[in-house]
């Protein structure tokens, strides 16, 4: 786990519940201070909203790390349905699929199609191989994207960004955003008072987590920069497969679990990728989050439960 828990002793507190194990992700914003409850155990307030988060469903994985990513895919969505209340929508932070076959993407459009909830995506390296795949992914899940792929909107007070750094990946495999996303970036915040959440989500991290694998964005300090005068934003990424939190400032970053299989933490093994562990501790090692927003206070709290 990497953390940075400067502030106040609530705010310590607060982000402790984030590291609970999550079979998804549910958050909730409340003056500018992300919290997280586990999934199921409290509902938004009347005032705000929750909606979900899932990552990295990989559909056509099918090795020994998990020889059947469609059958974890299922179950995070059952978590999902079980949920109580009513979230708003979710969100897809990338690798949909492992090859980005078509055949992939209807799979997992069909399964996530369950949740019956509107779904916000965000593309993952596995999902954008070439020109050819890229076209597909935007056709399937980019409508009213913007550029290559980056759109924003609003939803009960809240501002969300999604952008897009798994295209012009740079050394070791590091995200990055690109002038014209950061330009397009710039321009969109532009009218957005300061007092304004912010929620920004894509595939990779938007902190160096590590370099030399490839978990970071070569020029997220720029797009980062854009929001330094907003008192509550929020990062949400998926890549690395596994919880990790920072805080720096005005911003909260947060990763989120697979839901097909884990990845070994930075430095205890030689290179990241699929994570074999005993087949029947599978599911504790993915998740799902949820993320609810209440509007009096101001509150963004986040909520991580396991498959299991």
């Amino acid at each position: 786990m990497i953390d940075d828990l400067a502030g106040s002793p609530d705010r310590r507190q607060t982000l402790k519940c984030m590291l609970w194990a999550g079979t998804g992700v549910l958050w909730t914003v409340a003056g500018g201070v992300p919290a997280s409850r586990l999934i199921g155990s409290a509902k938004a307030a009347e005032s705000g909203f929750s909606f979900v988060q899932i990552s990295d469903s990989h559909i056509g994985f099918s090795k020994p790390a998990n020889p059947d990513a469609r059958a974890t895919l299922d179950a995070a969505i059952d978590k999902v349905l079980a949920m109580p209340g009513n979230p708003a929508f979710m969100i897809h932070t990338g690798d949909i699929t492992h090859t980005a076959k078509p055949q992939e993407f209807e799979d997992a459009s069909q399964m996530i199609g369950r949740s019956k909830l509107d779904v916000h995506y965000a593309p993952g390296e596995h999902d954008i191989l070439d020109p050819a795949t890229r076209t597909a992914y935007l056709e399937r899940f980019g409508k009213g994207a913007t550029g290559g792929g980056w759109y924003s909107f609003d939803h009960g007070g809240v501002h969300f960004v999604s952008l897009v750094n798994v295209v012009d990946l740079k050394k070791n495999g590091l995200g990055s955003l690109g002038a014209d996303q950061i330009a397009w970036l710039d321009d969109d915040l532009k009218g957005k008072s300061a007092s304004t959440p912010i929620v920004l989500f894509a595939h990779m991290p938007l902190w160096m987590i590590a370099p030399e694998w490839g978990w970071g964005t070569e020029d997220s300090a720029q797009a980062l920069a854009l929001l330094s005068r907003f008192g509550s934003v929020t990062v949400l990424n998926g890549h690395i497969h596994q919880l990790m939190q920072k805080v720096e400032g005005n911003v909260t970053f947060h990763t989120a679990r697979s839901t097909a299989f884990p990845q070994p933490a930075p430095g205890t093994a030689p290179s990241p990728g699929p994570k074999l562990v005993p087949a029947g501790e599978l599911r504790k090692w993915l998740g799902v989050r949820e993320v609810a927003y209440t509007v009096s206070p101001t509150e963004l709290a986040v909520t991580d439960a396991d498959l299991a």
